[in-house]
């Protein structure tokens, strides 16, 4: 993000307990100012349901916020099998993920600007 010109006193970092906890911590970001939120994190699969849940659980989470907030709230949540599919995806053969969802937020957030603009 500081290379599209944004300073790191700009950008906030926090860490959250689960993926499930995600939703909520965007919330507050958002109503603490912030002009989007990305949501990075990964849930692998394991040996029960479990896993099903928590995915769908975060990805309606996330979906409901970005509606209801009428932010950028960016879904940068892997699933995956193992850890390994998880190193391949931020910054192995799959590319990085995490940069591919800052650059969604900054496609997002001009594009509403330019929405509100016209």
């Amino acid at each position: 993000m500081e290379s599209a010109g944004f300073s790191s006193d700009q950008i906030v970092v926090i860490k959250v307990p689960g993926a499930f906890e995600l939703p909520l911590s965007a919330q507050w970001l958002l109503d603490n100012g912030c002009d989007a939120a990305i949501c990075f994190g990964c849930i692998i699969r394991g040996e029960t349901p479990h896993f099903d849940f928590v995915s769908k659980a975060t990805t309606d989470g996330i979906l409901d916020l970005a509606l209801k907030s009428g932010k950028p709230v960016i879904f940068g949540v892997l699933t995956t099998n193992d850890e390994t599919q998880a190193l391949e995806r931020i910054g192995g053969k799959h590319g990085h993920k995490g940069e591919e969802a800052a650059e969604t937020a900054l496609w997002m957030l001009a594009l509403k600007q330019h929405i509100h603009s016209n």
